[in-house]
């Protein structure tokens, strides 16, 4: 047999660790690795040196890829850091953009701003003539100004939904942010979006993420959620058409205000989208919300009075509708950063009894430690999200006064999971955060951001666990388990680095060439 490729010449990252191998490529998968892949030259094999690393492509198991495309398309706030700067780029982008009826967009940080909140006059005086709405960067809340409240008919006399928050002024004028449910008072008057923009978003999204040498994701909300339609579409047309590269795993998303009754539809709309590498084995249902705008769902409650946060769905169902989603054979991908949450999720799972389908908890930002070890004995996946791992202003400032020292030191226990024998997966939830996995690695291992203060250092991985988490652990999360591993007849899914992450400086990994399925799908050598 002649292989189409052969890479060989430098070091390859291997389930037992990096070593020097050479590897066979035929089609679309992997047909030798090893001293074997020698007699497998012939004259059309295409041999491509290794001069850093040979991995397998990154499997990211929490994005939102079509969220990142559009928010390049639309007003882009996330290469800014200052308030300053957010408020020139919207009116760079009013200014450039005089026919739009709304200026949307998004990627603000809660930590530009005192009390981790802008003001709707800050809006105001750059675009008085038409509504705002800019989602923060984590997407839990948004900045509109009093245009987009005037045209919902937001006042000081109306309630908080039951999923969400207000932001007021003393007498409760609202000021223009809106936390979690109460976006959708605003969202729900945005003019339709168009499929060719969605469509659009999703070609952007697939080759940023190519370029970082991802190539499969799980997308964590196929559904309408915060002013954003339905992804799915987009990825069935891009699937049909072949320009869909990527692997991807879609997370349908479970209408909280209702029930089982849903299952029936979920089940119809998995059908619907098994095209190409595109289909929807799992159901997201989002528990709570994030601890910044105090709406994680703890415990014991918030210092300060804040209270224990908000439930997105009542704790005391769960089990039934875990139980019903695994019948019909979902895994179900769960979020939760309190640690209520995560306990809510793990009393659901183990009310469920044995089960084969992959149930996940994202983000788990907040771990009693006495659940840590109930993911490996439940067979639940760590989702984690490494690059929040460390100290920041939005942590610092915005979280950890408000959780107080004992729970501080709960903070993203990835180092007790693993050794607990928890099956880890690792996301970006992109847009939110940088879509980089090497960045994310460097967090896995460092525990340390933007200064020289470790983050609880006990709790940092190795280099071989990260990496193999970003790799096999969301491959089989993502339900591609013939990815994720350099072996012989697994999924040729296989990207090139600039050097040996293993030698140091984990974040500045280059990839040079990323394949799926024996294709080059980016070249940046």
């Amino acid at each position: 047999m002649e292989a189409d490729l052969v890479f060989t010449g430098g070091r390859v990252f291997l389930p037992t660790g990096p070593q020097r191998a050479q590897v066979a490529v035929k089609g679309e998968r992997i047909i030798a690795v090893g001293d074997e892949v020698a007699g497998l030259v012939g004259p059309n094999t295409q041999v491509v040196p290794v001069s850093g690393m040979l991995a397998p492509g990154i499997q990211d198991a929490h994005v939102h890829p079509v969220w990142g495309g559009l928010e390049v398309l639309r007003c882009d706030l996330s290469p800014y850091t200052e308030a300053s700067a957010y408020r020139q780029a919207v009116a760079h982008y009013a200014r450039a953009n005089p026919d739009r009826g709304w200026v949307t967009g998004g990627g603000w940080s809660m930590a530009a701003f005192p009390g981790g909140n802008p003001h709707r006059r800050d809006l105001d005086d750059i675009v008085a003539d038409r509504p705002v709405l800019l989602h923060n960067c984590d997407h839990h809340g948004a900045w509109v100004n009093t245009r987009a409240l005037e045209l919902a008919g937001i006042d000081r006399l109306t309630p908080d939904p039951p999923d969400g928050r207000i932001e007021r002024e003393a007498d409760g004028t609202p000021t223009g942010v809106l936390h979690e449910g109460a976006v959708a008072l605003v969202a729900r008057h945005l003019p339709e979006a168009s499929a060719a923009e969605y469509e659009a978003a999703l070609r952007i999204a697939q080759t940023h993420l190519h370029r970082l040498g991802i190539t499969g994701w799980q997308d964590a909300i196929l559904g309408p959620y915060g002013g954003y339609r339905d992804p799915s579409p987009a990825y069935r047309a891009l699937a049909a058409s072949g320009e869909l590269t990527a692997r991807v795993c879609g997370a349908l998303w479970w209408d909280r205000d209702r029930g089982t009754e849903q299952i029936e539809e979920l089940v119809a709309r998995r059908a619907e989208n098994a095209i190409g590498r595109f289909g929807t084995p799992m159901v997201k249902i989002m528990l709570d919300g994030v601890a910044e705008n105090f709406t994680a769902a703890l415990t014991e409650p918030y210092l300060c009075g804040h209270g224990n946060g908000l439930s997105f769905v009542d704790f005391d169902r769960l089990p039934g509708y875990v139980k019903a989603l695994s019948a019909a054979g979902f895994g179900v991908h769960f979020h939760a950063i309190g640690d209520a949450a995560v306990r809510a999720a793990l009393d659901a799972v183990a009310a469920t009894g044995k089960s084969v389908a992959r149930h996940q908890i994202a983000h788990i930002q907040l771990i009693d430690p006495r659940d840590v070890p109930r993911f490996g004995q439940l067979g639940v996946i760590a989702n984690m999200q490494p690059f929040w791992a460390g100290h920041d202003p939005q942590l610092d400032d915005l979280v950890l006064p408000y959780i107080g020292p004992e729970r501080s030191g709960w903070l993203y226990p990835f180092g007790d999971l693993h050794s607990s024998g928890a099956r880890l997966a690792a996301g970006s939830d992109w847009p939110v955060t940088t879509a980089n996995p090497w960045q994310g690695m460097e967090m896995a291992v460092t525990r340390a951001m933007h200064s020289d203060e470790v983050l609880l250092p006990a709790q940092r991985l190795g280099l071989v666990t990260a990496l193999t988490a970003y790799t096999l652990g969301s491959a089989y999360a993502n339900s591609c388990d013939e990815a994720g591993v350099i072996e012989a007849g697994r999924l040729a899914d296989l990207i090139l680095l600039d050097r040996d992450p293993f030698l140091g400086e984990i974040s500045q990994t280059r990839v040079t060439q990323t394949y799926v399925g024996g294709e080059r799908v980016f070249d940046g050598s």
